[in-house]
C-alpha cells in the first residue's frame, strides 16, 4: 500500500483529512502516532470545519515542517520552508482547482457547512465527497515531492 492509499485509508476509517495526510507519513517522522493524531486533527474540514485551508493541505504542511524544515529559528529557514509549502500547494490546486476546504466542497456539489457537528461517515457520504480523493491526491503530490528532494 503506497502512502496515498495509506491517507485514504486513514480517511475512511475515520480520521480527518489533515490527520490521514499525516498519519501516512509517521514511519518517516520522530513523533508517535498519537502526537500526530491529535496536533493534526484541529486542522480537518478546513481548519475546524470553518472550512478554509483544505485539511490534506495543511497535512501536507506539517509533514514538510516536520522533514524539511531546518531547526534553526532564522528568516532563511522561515523563508526556504514557506518555498515548499506554497509549492506543494501550488502541485495540489493545479490537479484541484483550489486549496480552499470551501471551494472544493463546492466543485463537488456539496453544501460546504461551517462549524456544527461533522457528518456521518457513511456509503453515501463517502460517494458524494470527495475529501478521500483529496487526501489521495495529497499524499501522492507530498509522496513525490519528498522523492524528488531525495527524502525518500
Amino acid at each position: 500500500m503506497n502512502r496515498a492509499e495509506k491517507a485514504q485509508k486513514y480517511f475512511k476509517e475515520g480520521y480527518a483529512c489533515s490527520q490521514a495526510v499525516v498519519l501516512a507519513f509517521e514511519d518517516l517522522l520522530d513523533v508517535d502516532k498519537s502526537t500526530l493524531a491529535k496536533m493534526s486533527l484541529p486542522f480537518g474540514g478546513g481548519i475546524g470545519r470553518l472550512r478554509l485551508t483544505c485539511g490534506a493541505v495543511t497535512g501536507m504542511a506539517m509533514v514538510a515542517g516536520l522533514l524539511l524544515a531546518k531547526d534553526e529559528n532564522t528568516p532563511e529557514n522561515k523563508m526556504a520552508t514557506y518555498e515548499i509549502v506554497r509549492e506543494l500547494a501550488k502541485r495540489f490546486e493545479k490537479e484541484n482547482k483550489t486549496i480552499v476546504c470551501e471551494k472544493l466542497l463546492e466543485l463537488a456539489n456539496v453544501e460546504a457547512i461551517k462549524g456544527g457537528t461533522p457528518d456521518e461517515r457513511n456509503e453515501h457520504y463517502y460517494r458524494h465527497r470527495p475529501c478521500d480523493e483529496l487526501v489521495y491526491n495529497a499524499a501522492k503530490i507530498l509522496e513525490d515531492y519528498l522523492i524528488e528532494v531525495g527524502m525518500i
